[in-house]
């Protein structure tokens, strides 16, 4: 079932214990990240507040006692993208309560999918489905998925992912 803005928005703001993202986009063409894309690549500083909408989200979520999580592959060199997200985006995002985790494929063949997706309490999963140039085509609730394969990659990257602070030390 394909989700609207209001309907996701749901999803991510009412599940009950847990909710949980993989990343696999190298580049992420969201309309509302451009500017401050832009800022970044042109080696402004970060403005103040960026990001501050998600960060009062993941605060509120973190206050019910609920958690959020994602693991965020990658792979060297990094994109323009990447490197402005593990900037500006990801340390505000931890520092909020959010778990986020980053996996390096370079190096590595697991059996994951290239398909970003969202998964709610164990339970329910939302594909997020992008173009090549990383622009959402739509938000789709698996009503058919196959739970035991999307826990299994979970455990599967949790297990090789580490912690952003880990990864910004290796790096």
């Amino acid at each position: 079932m394909l989700l609207d803005a209001e309907q996701f928005r749901k999803h991510l703001t009412g599940f009950d214990r847990s909710a949980w993202r993989f990343e696999t986009q190298p580049t992420y063409t969201m309309p509302n990240e451009q500017e401050s894309l832009a800022r970044f690549l042109s080696g402004e500083p970060q403005p103040e507040g960026h990001n501050a909408g998600w960060h009062g989200t993941v605060r509120s979520l973190v206050a019910e006692g609920k958690s959020i999580g994602r693991v965020r592959t990658v792979r060297k060199p990094l994109t323009d993208y990447q490197r402005y997200q593990l900037a500006w985006g990801i340390p505000g995002n931890v520092e909020a309560g959010e778990d986020i985790r980053i996996l390096d494929l370079t190096d590595l063949d697991l059996d994951l999918p290239t398909q970003d997706f969202w998964l709610f309490d164990e339970s329910v999963v939302v594909d997020l489905n992008f173009r090549p140039d990383g622009t959402l085509i739509n938000i789709e609730r698996r009503e058919d998925a196959d739970l035991a394969q999307y826990l299994k990659w979970r455990d599967l990257a949790l297990a090789h992912a580490v912690p952003v602070s880990e990864w910004n030390a290796r790096t």
